[in-house]
C-alpha cells in the first residue's frame, strides 16, 4: 500500500522550485495554477528570499503549487487512483494538495482554495504578535501543562516527541529561555498562531467560501488531521479542513492510521523532506522517498510501481 503525503508550511526553501522549472509537465502545471491564483509561483519559488516566503499568503499557495506539480511530473496525467497511489494525508496546508491528490478538487480549485485559505489566515495572524516553535522530548503531558501555563496551545502533534506551541511572540519567548527540563525548543519560520484561537477569523472566512466550490468524494483513502481518521466525504473533509484551521493537527495519529492500514511505502511531495524525517522515527522500516528534486522521481516511481 503505497501512501503519498503532502507537507505544510516551513517546508518552502528559496530557490526549491529552479530544477523543477526544467521539466515541461511540472512547468505547465505551475503555469497554469499561477494563472487561476493570480500569484507569481514562479517568482516566489526561484528568486524571492525567505522572508517573502514566509509570509503566509504566499507560503500556502507556493506549497501546495509545487505539491500538485509534482505529482504532475511523477505520474503524467493519470490519476493517483489509476497509478497504483492507495492513499495520501497531508499536513495543515498539505491537507489541499491532499485533496487535489484524491480528487476532491481539481487543481484550479485546490490553487484557489489555498490561495484564500493563506489571505484568510494572514489578516487573522495580523490582528496580533504570534507565533510557533516546536518542543522536542518530554512527556505529552508535561509540555500540555507548561504551555497551558503560558497562556500557549499546542498547533501540532507530529509524533515521536515534538509538539508544535502556538500563541503570542512573548509567550514563545519565555517557552524558549525557560523550557521544560530535557526539552529543546526551536521556533519555527511562520508568520502566525496557526491551528490556535487566534486563527477563528479565518475560520470564519473559509467556511463562507467553501460553500462556493466544487468537489468530489476521495477516490483513494483520505486521512484527515483531525484524529487521523480516513474521510470517504469530499464534502466532510472539506469541512473538516476549514475547521483544522483553529484546531490541533494530529499528524502523530495520521501516520499510526497509516500504519494500521498497511502501508508499504511512503512519497512524500514537494517541497519535500521533513514528513519522511518523521515517518522515519515513527514508522520506522517503511521505505520512504522525499521527492526533493526532479532526481527523486525515478525512485518514487519504483516505490509505486514494485508496490513497496
Amino acid at each position: 500500500m503505497i501512501v503519498v503525503v503532502c507537507p505544510g508550511q516551513g517546508s518552502q526553501t528559496p530557490g526549491f522550485l529552479n530544477p523543477w522549472l526544467e521539466l515541461p509537465a511540472f512547468k505547465s502545471s505551475l503555469l497554469a495554477m499561477q494563472e487561476a491564483s493570480g500569484i507569481d509561483l514562479v517568482k516566489y519559488g526561484t528568486v524571492s528570499d525567505a522572508d517573502t516566503i514566509r509570509d503566509t499568503a504566499v507560503a500556502q499557495p507556493l506549497i501546495v503549487g509545487s505539491g500538485v506539480a509534482a505529482l504532475h511530473a511523477l505520474l503524467g496525467d493519470k490519476s493517483a487512483a489509476d497509478s497504483g497511489i492507495a492513499g495520501v494525508a497531508g499536513h495543515s496546508v498539505g491537507e489541499i494538495t491532499a485533496a487535489v491528490v484524491a480528487g476532491v478538487f481539481d487543481s484550479e480549485t485546490g490553487i484557489k482554495f489555498v490561495n484564500e485559505r493563506g489571505r484568510a489566515m494572514a489578516n487573522a495572524a495580523a490582528l496580533e504578535q504570534t507565533s510557533m516553535a516546536a518542543v522536542i522530548g518530554g512527556e505529552p503531558s508535561d509540555v500540555e501543562a507548561k504551555l497551558a501555563q503560558l497562556g500557549l496551545e499546542p498547533a501540532n502533534y507530529n509524533g515521536s516527541g515534538q509538539i508544535v506551541a502556538a500563541g503570542t511572540t512573548g509567550a514563545i519567548s519565555e517557552l524558549q529561555e525557560n523550557p521544560i527540563a530535557g526539552t529543546r525548543v526551536i521556533p519555527l519560520q511562520v508568520a502566525g498562531a496557526f491551528h490556535t484561537r487566534f486563527m477563528r477569523p479565518a475560520v470564519e472566512t473559509m467556511q463562507v467560501y467553501s460553500q462556493s466550490i466544487q468537489m468530489s468524494d476521495p477516490q483513494i483513502a483520505l486521512w484527515s488531521n483531525n484524529g487521523g481518521r480516513k474521510i470517504s466525504s469530499g464534502a466532510e473533509f472539506v469541512s473538516l479542513m476549514v475547521n483544522q484551521i483553529s484546531s490541533p493537527v494530529r499528524w502523530d495519529l495520521c501516520m499510526e492510521a497509516m500504519l494500521n492500514a498497511g502501508v508499504s511505502g511512503i512519497i512524500e511531495l514537494a517541497p519535500a523532506g521533513t514528513l519522511v524525517g518523521l515517518a522515519k522515527r515513527a514508522m520506522p522500516g517503511i521505505p520512504a522517498v522525499a521527492v526533493k528534486t526532479p532526481e527523486n522521481l525515478e525512485a518514487a516511481l519504483s516505490l509505486i510501481n514494485n508496490g513497496v
